[in-house]
């Protein structure tokens, strides 16, 4: 499994996007190379996750880093079970947050959940495996796949920074986004991973005008 997800102009993921669509293919060359380093912890990055759901990045930053702190820096699952509601919630944790992440110690804690076996199925039975626990939907199993198995493929349709930019880049209406945004990603498989780290690149751009799509 990589440490890290590297794209330059040389990479077989950029020279499929750029040739099999311009307008991301304008994206990237803005871009420029990219890396994204894998989070080698999968009970952490699943923790982690949770936590960050419905939130801005700085939110859940802040809120992870307090969670971190008063379990003395070790968010281990039996440190998230022997810790009370108290010091949960003191964290930020809302109530159905904390009831989450004991969930997820749970399992991975009583072997319920093997996240190294995890690892070696395809994404669909990842996605299965792991939406059997409180909490954990779709998103943020593809979030998993992307960011701490490095998968290849994975396009979360579900994101909303992902759609934003999608929306922007294509000139796509609300109504209509979702379904639109899976058929253009259809095209950029099977690299559709790469294509989402360039994507919420362009977010900013988006929002500060530096950069605009060709049209």
């Amino acid at each position: 499994m990589p440490q890290t997800l590297a794209y330059t102009s040389e990479s077989a993921e950029v020279n499929h996007l750029s040739a099999i669509d311009s307008t991301l293919g304008a994206l990237i060359a803005y871009v420029g190379p990219l890396e994204q380093r894998l989070e080698a912890d999968a009970y952490s990055s699943l923790a982690s996750a949770i936590v960050a759901q419905q939130l801005s990045d700085k939110a859940a930053t802040t809120i992870w880093n307090r969670l971190v702190a008063a379990l003395d820096g070790d968010p281990t699952p039996a440190h998230i079970l022997a810790a009370d509601d108290a010091t949960l919630r003191g964290a930020g944790l809302s109530r159905s947050k904390a009831s989450f992440l004991r969930d997820l110690a749970t399992r991975v804690a009583d072997g319920s959940l093997d996240l190294a076996h995890v690892a070696t199925l395809s994404d669909e039975d990842v996605i299965a495996e792991l939406t059997t626990v409180k909490g954990i939907g779709r998103w943020t199993a593809e979030m998993f796949l992307i960011f701490s198995l490095g998968r290849p493929d994975v396009l979360a349709v579900d994101d909303g920074a992902l759609r934003a930019t999608i929306a922007w880049l294509y000139e796509l209406s609300e109504e209509n986004s979702r379904d639109a945004i899976t058929r253009i990603g259809e095209s950029w498989a099977p690299y559709r991973t790469c294509a989402s780290l360039y994507l919420w690149r362009g977010l900013p751009l988006k929002r500060s005008g530096a950069w605009e799509p060709p049209r």
